[in-house]
């Protein structure tokens, strides 16, 4: 029963009869007679002497040695003026925390202390002396209770607990219905095994023109078994501070070659290679995407690590789930096979209209499908720039949706076959600059045996360079990092006096080179270079990739001259020691590698790209309208 239903509560607010006693953390029923009572609580001050900010005064104390009990007499004293108790939810100094200091343990609610009467109701107190907070029953010393704030502290503590396990628990099955999302298909040996962390990573990536899913029935060609219709080899620098992406050409003419596959019934067959557009190395004749991987080792000499297969639900899945991306138009499109329909200028684009912006063909250049493969790089590069901004990045919602468009969207191989591969991989991906990722198209010209244009052949004069760029790891956009470690181990192992070719004495070993290598070597030596002290001592004991020149610091000079003349780089010169020749006296050893191509022929690779590449390369980071 509250104080204003006794008949004593005045004007005053029922609620203002319950106060809260610091000590047990509970509410109790303020009842004295002779208090005067407020009739709204004042804001509290700390003072300069009290126990902090907005501090409150606690219970009355008494002047003993701090049990909170009486000295004999059982009347309470008043707090002294100028000085305040703890503020609420904390202990005071002459409070329980001077009891634990004594050693004191506080008895249990309803149990008297020793030495103290047990006494009923409140203690009297002067008329007009501003009443304190009621300390319960006189004599007795409540329940050591947890403060309010000490309540809610282990309260949220235990709840963070239970959050943090049951986010363990979501994770773990959300990553497992990621998983479950993963379709990936046998890569049938066509590839490296699975990128590394230590090493340069190849990823081939190819969309296909396969019209399943919701609203892509209609789109060209139903039927479409799922061609190779864009296809890139991303080639990721082994300091992953740039990146290549190569376009193949769909209508490029090459040699499909025998491809082991492994069918939809586990059975497995060889599927016989064939010549052709390079889209068929997909979907045709049941080819599934390592016979496009064995293609591109065939055409480029680089075997992919891995490979993603992305159809057009991938493309409108992955743009909706970024929030869109940002193109560019440099005049009004109404393209009636795409359904693209936009006014000049910039447009963010999503779902449905960007499979259409990357579909369109006839708008662009010439209205080929050369001109529509740089409106997919500026679309890309577009897609990175969103992908790596802070508005993606920093959204759970976004990454959420991502993590399920891509793994719903792509088809990958069997080494990519679970979330964990695929953060590792993203991981590393992620470590790269956009604004060193350059976007290159394979250089080609029309197919000379075509009357009517429609196909076209690999331009075997600037095709070879790009590919041996990307072989050694020679970054397009020109990282100052690269290039700074090239130039230093030239100035330090070219720099100086070279002795005269008659001088030179070295044997020559085939550590990878075609079979006959080492003679033919030192035949074009001796008749052609006057290296007359050299000869051939037979196949290496490993194989190397690069060609080397091993010799001992008093051999430097002989070693630059034979570096001139054979074209090799400092990198490939090795100090370490001389080796006894067939006549005894001490000779270099060079060791022809997989590089070497010939007699005669430089074994130094492009450590730049040529004008001509360089002029054909755009990079991520920049915006390009499609025109």
């Amino acid at each position: 029963m509250d104080a204003q239903s006794r008949g004593r509560g005045g004007d005053i607010d029922p609620a203002d009869q319950w106060v809260l006693n610091p000590d047990t953390g509970d509410y109790e029923l303020r009842l004295n007679h002779s208090a005067p009572q407020r009739p709204v609580p004042s804001p509290r001050r700390s003072r300069s002497s009290g126990g902090g900010p907005g501090g409150a005064a606690g219970p009355a104390k008494s002047s003993g040695s701090g049990s909170g009990s009486g000295s004999g007499s059982g009347t309470d004293t008043d707090a002294p003026r100028g000085r305040t108790d703890a503020p609420r939810g904390r202990t005071g100094a002459s409070g329980r925390t001077a009891e634990r200091a004594a050693g004191r343990k506080a008895p249990e609610r309803g149990t008297p202390e020793r030495g103290t009467p047990e006494r009923e109701g409140p203690s009297r107190r002067r008329r007009d002396t501003p009443e304190e907070p009621a300390a319960g029953r006189r004599g007795r010393r409540p329940a050591k209770k947890k403060s309010k704030a000490k309540k809610v502290l282990l309260w949220t503590g235990g709840t963070m607990a239970f959050v943090v396990l049951a986010t363990a628990v979501g994770g773990y099955l959300y990553l497992e219905h990621l998983n479950n999302n993963i379709n990936s298909v046998s890569d049938d040996g066509a590839s490296t095994g699975g990128f590394q962390k230590d090493k340069a990573i190849n990823i081939l990536l190819i969309g296909t023109d396969k019209r399943t899913g919701s609203g892509n029935e209609g789109y060209g060609d139903a039927g479409s078994a799922g061609h190779a219709d864009t296809t890139l080899l991303l080639h990721v620098s082994k300091d992953r501070t740039n990146a290549t992406a190569l376009s193949i050409p769909r209508d490029l003419i090459v040699d499909i070659p025998d491809c082991p596959t492994t069918m939809e019934d586990g059975t497995e067959k060889t599927i016989p290679g064939s010549r052709g557009r390079f889209n068929t190395s997909l979907g045709q004749s049941e080819r599934t995407p390592s016979c496009t991987m064995r293609t591109v080792t065939q055409l480029t000499g680089i075997t992919p690590d891995n490979f993603m297969v992305a159809d057009f639900n991938a493309v409108k899945t992955l743009t909706t789930a970024v929030g869109g991306v940002d193109v560019c138009l440099a005049q009004d499109v109404n393209d009636k096979d795409s359904k693209l329909n936009l006014p000049k200028g910039t447009h963010k684009i999503e779902g449905e209209q960007a499979l259409a912006f990357v579909r369109t063909r006839h708008a662009w250049g010439n209205q080929g499908d050369l001109d529509r493969i740089k409106v997919q790089q500026q679309f890309l590069g577009a897609l990175m720039r969103q992908l790596k901004s802070s508005d993606t990045l920093t959204s759970p919602t976004k990454m959420v949706k991502l993590a399920e468009a891509g793994t719903e969207a792509l088809t990958v191989d069997s080494q990519l076959d679970s979330i964990n591969k695929l953060k590792d991989l993203g991981l590393e991906l992620g470590k790269l600059n956009i604004k060193n990722l350059a976007f290159i198209t394979l250089p080609v010209k029309d197919n000379p045996a075509e009357t009517v244009k429609a196909t076209v052949v690999v331009d075997e004069a600037q095709a070879p360079e790009i590919f041996e760029l990307i072989k050694n790891d020679v970054s397009f956009t020109e990282v100052k990092q690269q290039e700074k470690k090239e130039k230093a181990a030239v100035a330090a192992r070219l720099k100086g006096t070279k002795a005269p070719a008659s001088d030179v004495r070295v044997q020559v070993l085939n550590g990878g080179g075609p079979s006959g290598s080492a003679q033919e070597t030192v035949s074009w030596l001796q008749l052609t270079e006057g290296v007359g002290k050299s000869e051939n001592a037979g196949n290496a004991d490993e194989t190397l990739e690069k060609t080397t020149l091993e010799y001992a610091p008093d051999q430097a000079a002989q070693a630059r001259r034979l570096a001139d003349i054979m074209g090799l780089s400092g990198s490939g010169m090795k100090p370490g020691e001389s080796v006894t020749n067939s006549q005894g006296l001490p000779t270099m050893t060079l060791t022809l590698g997989e590089d070497f191509k010939g007699a005669g022929i430089s074994l130094t690779p492009p450590s730049k790209a040529s004008d001509d590449i360089k002029k054909s390369t755009s990079t991520a980071d920049k915006v390009e309208c499609a025109q």
